[in-house]
């Protein structure tokens, strides 16, 4: 299925990752406050920053999350986007 967003919605993938304390328990991001990080999927027509494929950092409390096809994806507006980051591999 394919979503196009609206207006100035962008359309996020992300993964929960789980990380291990020293004692062994996985610890999911969604208990963790700290920033979320996603790829843009789709943009809506008045993005003006943000293009597909973009590896964005949201807040963790920020857009709506919806599940398509088994995926988890958000939805958030472009100013609710914290930053794009940028592969500093791809650029050597």
């Amino acid at each position: 299925m394919k979503f196009k967003p609206l207006k100035d919605r962008v359309f996020v993938s992300y993964a929960e990752e789980m990380e291990k304390t020293a004692g062994g328990i996985y610890v999911p991001e969604t208990a963790k406050e700290k920033p979320q990080k996603g790829k843009v999927e789709a943009v809506g027509a008045k993005v003006k920053e943000l293009k597909v494929g973009d590896n964005v950092l949201f807040d963790k409390y920020s857009g709506s999350k919806v599940k398509i096809d088994d995926a988890e994806y958000l939805i958030v507006k472009e100013e609710d986007v914290l930053g794009i980051i940028e592969d500093t591999e791809e650029k050597k």
